[in-house]
């Protein structure tokens, strides 16, 4: 799978794990050379307390576009070391 975004790729795993309709990325396989951490945060009741990443890519960002949860509760460890997207970043195999 990729996530791309902006005409470029910013993950790429065949190696995904989809949780309510999302695929989870591993964090290892993104191109940390476009994403900015982010002061964003969410609580969701029962993966925990969710960070976010913003894109930059050919000048453009694409804010708190992506997410990842740095500590998830017991039951999501799914989603552990893993990160989604949103935002207009398209998820294709």
């Amino acid at each position: 799978m990729q996530a791309i975004w902006n005409d470029v790729v910013i993950a790429d795993s065949a190696d995904t794990v989809v949780v309510e309709g999302n695929h989870y990325f591993p964090l290892a396989s993104l191109e940390r050379a476009y994403v900015a951490d982010s002061d964003h945060h969410t609580t969701c009741g029962w993966k925990g307390t969710a960070s976010y990443f913003t894109l930059r890519v050919n000048g453009r960002d694409n804010v708190d576009a992506a997410w990842y949860y740095p500590s998830p509760k017991a039951g999501a460890e799914a989603v552990a070391n893993r990160v989604a997207f949103w935002k207009g970043v398209k998820v294709v195999p």
